[in-house]
């Protein structure tokens, strides 16, 4: 990544990975974290996301409702492609992933981001 990164939309989920990562963004490039979360039905998952990341050093948090767009898009094609791993396993994160990126990028936009950064090992 360049050294003059001004701001980042961080994909958040509020766990080690990627509240490290916030800090080291934030020490290591001087710039600007937006911590970014998409909701696709996790529920209580997300309590606490945004006062945890601006806790952590983010200066906004974003949480976009992605609930009908995954199952309009995602999901319900899935369906009809009978998509199951091994035959009995919804591929829930796998399918999220498209969904969750493209939300992300309206957000990277709408912010004037020049970088984004997850936290996925």
């Amino acid at each position: 990544m360049k050294k003059n990164v001004k701001k980042v939309v961080l994909a958040y989920s509020g766990g080690l990975d990627t509240s490290v990562i916030l800090l080291w963004l934030k020490e290591t490039y001087g710039c600007e974290v937006v911590a970014w979360c998409a909701d696709v039905g996790q529920a209580e998952e997300l309590d606490g996301l945004e006062a945890k990341a601006l806790k952590t050093g983010a200066v906004q948090y974003v949480q976009a409702d992605l609930r009908e767009a995954f199952v309009r898009d995602f999901v319900f094609p899935a369906f009809r492609a009978n998509c199951l791993y091994e035959g009995e396993y919804l591929l829930g994160t796998s399918l999220a992933r498209p969904c969750i990126i493209e939300g992300m990028m309206k957000t990277v936009a709408d912010v004037g981001a020049d970088a984004i950064a997850h936290g996925a090992t």
